[in-house]
């Protein structure tokens, strides 16, 4: 028996493969919220508009979401090792391009290259746990932990990003991110095994009509929050995105080999967890986007003590987060689902209902603390429906339309909310202002919590999930095709 065959050794292997994969995935997730509590200094430094400051999320957000499925299928025909390595080489440099931003055009493109990286990257990190992890106890704990960094993610980049700014800049935030990258290509080469090629092509128009349909209904959105909703740009960049992620329907449904196999949407409860997830990040995106503003313009927090304010969510989180395979054995994927939306919920209506107080205390730490309990628990259930029961070969595509999920709910979200923002009327007062219109935001973020709740309540049943799918039988605990 050589060394590698070792129990131990297969186990350390096992351990640098999943650490080198959340650190990735968490690098990515951390740079969706890493600019948050920079948004005041980057605004004033470039020139930002209070409405274009949103496409500093949302042209990541849309590039990752828009080809994820390319990325996936990349994967799939190109190896996932490879595209894993080629993903995080594209993040990498485009970082290094985005800290060194002179205008918003330069930084809005390159935050577009950088999510072009995310979308090669964040469906190989999926698959290879599919690849390298067997379904059952060990699978659960490596996307346990996968969610875990979903989640911590988004409050790290928020704690980061404030301590940079305020300390160096706002462009450390993504210098960091070089050596980082550097060291996980180095790891991947070492410790990742590469997946076996399979034949097929690339589905480039269902990928560019999936991406520009996106690109045109957000912009329709937030052109209506620039300009009202009559404009003629508003409502042509809404209907041509509908009719472009039609045709994306179309040629999926005529492909030889979809960028979207339809076959995955065929189970109504997966279809349930994309959905649920959807709307619940269309809800939480608003929450850290308004949140970390509202703390520099009503509060007048400085970035860093800003980011240190995200502290009452992230300890929760990680708590909860790491909790998740010990309270799915006691009390069942359902009930903690149930449970972290339900927390979600109250402290985002309760954040939103005090905004006006401009009180941390009692309208800030207080829900922050509810939304980090909740948050852990929510990701993880999630992630396991979403992938339940998918034949390995789909294993990339079905990771795939699970981070389009992730992504698009964040950008559609933040583009409605945007609106719901600047629909307020203007007073001599600032920061009432920006505290009255960040309640009415928090409470519509609200409902879409309340629609992720009412969606799993209806449709997501654990064990229903767990029984064998047609065609496939289990023989000797493992499923076969």
């Amino acid at each position: 028996m050589t060394p590698l065959s070792t129990p131990s050794a297969r186990a350390l292997n096992r351990s640098m493969v999943l650490s080198i994969i959340m650190v990735s995935y968490l690098m990515l997730v951390i740079d969706i919220s890493i600019v948050l509590t920079g948004l005041p200094r980057i605004q004033r430094a470039l020139g930002f508009t209070p409405a274009s400051l949103s496409w500093i999320q949302n042209a990541y957000t849309l590039t990752f979401g828009g080809f994820l499925l390319l990325g996936a299928r990349a994967g799939d025909i190109l190896g996932r090792r490879r595209m894993f390595i080629t993903g995080l080489a594209i993040f990498t440099l485009a970082s290094l391009a985005i800290g060194a931003a002179m205008t918003p055009a330069w930084m809005i493109a390159f935050r577009a290259v950088q999510g072009l990286g995310a979308a090669i990257l964040a469906p190989s990190t999926l698959a290879l746990i599919s690849t390298h992890f067997e379904e059952g106890p060990e699978r659960t704990r490596a996307l346990a932990l996968y969610a875990a960094a979903a989640g911590i993610g988004a409050t790290l980049g928020l704690v980061a990003g404030g301590l940079l700014a305020d300390l160096i800049s706002w462009r450390a935030g993504f210098f960091i991110n070089l050596p980082l990258g550097m060291l996980l290509i180095a790891g991947s080469l070492r410790y990742i095994r590469e997946t076996p090629r399979q034949s097929g092509r690339f589905d480039m128009a269902g990928a560019l009509t999936s991406t520009l349909g996106m690109c045109w209904l957000v912009f329709g959105i937030v052109e209506a929050a620039e300009s009202g909703w009559g404009t003629v740009q508003s409502w042509s960049g809404m209907l041509g995105g509908v009719l472009l992620l039609a045709a994306f329907l179309w040629i999926e449904s005529h492909a030889r080999q979809p960028l979207l196999p339809l076959s995955l949407l065929r189970n109504a409860q997966r279809n349930a967890a994309y959905i649920a997830r959807l709307l619940f990040l269309c809800g939480m995106a608003g929450f850290w986007f308004f949140t970390a503003q509202y703390l520099q313009g009503v509060l007048g927090f400085s970035p860093m003590l800003a980011g240190m304010a995200f502290v009452p969510v992230t300890l929760p989180q990680l708590a909860t987060s790491l909790s998740v395979p010990a309270a799915v054995r006691r009390f069942g994927q359902r009930r903690i689902l149930l449970l972290g939306l339900t927390l979600c919920l109250a402290g985002v209506l309760w954040q939103g209902l005090a905004a006006t107080q401009a009180d941390y205390l009692t309208g800030v730490m207080g829900p922050m603390l509810l939304v980090g309990f909740g948050q852990g628990w929510v990701l993880a259930p999630l992630t396991v429906a979403g992938v339940a029961g998918v034949e390995p070969n789909n294993a990339g595509a079905a990771s795939g339309v699970l981070n389009v999920a992730h992504q698009i709910g964040a950008t559609l979200g933040l583009a409605i909310l945007v609106v719901v923002y600047s629909g307020g009327h203007a007073t001599l007062y600032p920061a009432a202002d920006m505290a009255r219109h960040t309640g009415h935001v928090l409470e519509v973020a609200a409902l879409f919590l309340a629609a992720a709740l009412l969606v799993v309540l209806r449709y997501i049943r654990f064990d229903l999930l767990a029984r064998p799918l047609p065609g496939v039988q289990r023989q000797g605990g493992h499923a076969r095709s």
